[in-house]
This record gives structure tokens, C-alpha cells and sequence, in this order.
């Protein structure tokens, strides 16, 4: 049975499976393998999504993870993570558009779009593994 403090894990594992789904996603269209595109993008939708159940349940039960770094890493660490929370909230209406464009047959603007998504969903994926990491196991935070 999983554990709230296991959360985290599982949700970097997801993260960090949604990028390969992505990846696969981007290799597919670019080889004019369609089908294998979508199968990889609804495999990357259904993983965010989960993602998301997990997260929102994992803040909802212990609030935003204290991050332990000092010194310079703080700026660096902060400024990754302010641009992957805008970059994830930029996503939450381009990626249900995309999902409708394609559901439409409507690949013009479906590509025009996903130019600007994919790139950006793949960041806000690498960023939160980042993150993850970051809080995680290198410099977790430490009550005195």
C-alpha cells in the first residue's frame, strides 16, 4: 500500500515516464508513423493525468515540500522552479486544445499549436524530475 511520503516518488516516476512518452510521440510524428503518435500522446495524456491525481492528493495531505539547499543553489533552485509551475500552468489549456484539435481531424492547426506545446511539456516534465530531485535527495530540508 502506498504511503503519503511515497508520493513524491511516484509522482517523479510518472514525470519522468510521460517524457519518454513524449519523446516516443515526437519520434513517431516525425517518421509519419500516425498511429504510433497518437498512441504515445493519449500514453502521455493518461500518465500527466495520473500524475495529476497523485499530486494534487500529495499536496492536498502535506502542503509544498521545504527545500533544504543553501547559498547559491537557493536562486538557482527557486528560479527552476518558478518557470516550471508557469510553464505547467501555461500547459493546463494548450494541451486539452491540442487533444480537441486532434479529436477534430484539424492537423494544420493541431501542428501549428504543438510546435509551441510539446516543447513546452517536455521542459515542465524534465524540470519537475529537476525539481524532484533537487528537493528530494540532494538537498532535502532538515528541521534544526
Amino acid at each position: 500500500m502506498l504511503e503519503i511520503q511515497d508520493f513524491p516518488h511516484v509522482i517523479a516516476a510518472l514525470n519522468a515516464a510521460s517524457v519518454v512518452a513524449l519523446s516516443f510521440g515526437y519520434f513517431f510524428i516525425r517518421s509519419g508513423d500516425k498511429t504510433r503518435h497518437r498512441a504515445a500522446m493519449v500514453t502521455a495524456l493518461a500518465l500527466s493525468s495520473v500524475f495529476l491525481v497523485f499530486y494534487v492528493i500529495y499536496k492536498a495531505n502535506s502542503g509544498f515540500a521545504k527545500f533544504g539547499g543553501e547559498g547559491v543553489i537557493r536562486p538557482i533552485y527557486f528560479t527552476l522552479l518558478i518557470i516550471h509551475v508557469i510553464g505547467a500552468i501555461t500547459l493546463v489549456p494548450l494541451v486539452p486544445r491540442l487533444v480537441f484539435l486532434a479529436i477534430k481531424e484539424r492537423f494544420n492547426d493541431h501542428r501549428r499549436i504543438a510546435r509551441w506545446t510539446w516543447p513546452l511539456w517536455m521542459f515542465v516534465g524534465i524540470s519537475g524530475v529537476v525539481v524532484y530531485v533537487m528537493t528530494v535527495h540532494l538537498y532535502p530540508y532538515v528541521p534544526v
